[in-house]
């Protein structure tokens, strides 16, 4: 039974420049940089039937390639910091590619998700971290340079259900125009 998200790509110049980063914050279990990416939606664990009508399904996307900016870093979490990561901006193309996915998984009958869509790269999932450490470590760090690079396609992962989720990997690659 895999376990299946969809999501975009980091690039490794992009991912290179991230992981740079690393260190300075305790409680941090750091993410590979081969790892990194902007999760579109969730499926979960699936049986093989329905991960095949999924990437047929997503195979039926047709959008234009777009610009993704990563503007900063932060934590989320507040008072409970979990997780570190780099703010991506929201754009009309990257909300509407996320909400085409979000449509198709309901019409295959997927629960819907019930988180709004915050578009972000996480780079450390942290535990006992306190808010103050969560706070000095973007007072050190949080002043990140913008980047920005093209989405050219999305793609299907797979993970292994464990703490921290990664290896993933690419099971289908769908482009965008």
């Amino acid at each position: 039974m895999p376990r299946l998200f969809t999501g975009l790509e980091i690039p490794a110049h992009v991912s290179s420049r991230l992981s740079l980063i690393k260190g300075g914050i305790p409680g941090a279990r750091w993410v590979a940089p081969e790892n990194y990416h902007i999760t579109l939606r969730f499926i979960g664990d699936i049986d093989n039937l329905l991960a095949r009508e999924i990437a047929f399904s997503l195979d039926q996307i047709d959008r234009a390639s777009f610009e993704i900016i990563i503007d900063g870093l932060t934590i989320l979490g507040g008072e409970k910091p979990r997780a570190l990561v780099a703010h991506v901006q929201d754009s009309p193309a990257l909300s509407q590619l996320q909400s085409e996915q979000e449509t198709l998984m309901r019409r295959l009958g997927m629960i819907p998700e019930t988180r709004k869509f915050t578009p972000h790269i996480t780079l450390a999932r942290l535990k006992n971290t306190t808010p103050f450490n969560a706070a000095t470590f973007l007072g050190a760090r949080g002043m990140f340079e913008t980047s920005k690079f093209l989405a050219s396609r999305f793609v299907l992962y797979s993970s292994r259900d464990s703490i921290g989720g990664g290896p993933y990997v690419v099971e289908a690659a769908y482009p965008l125009r």
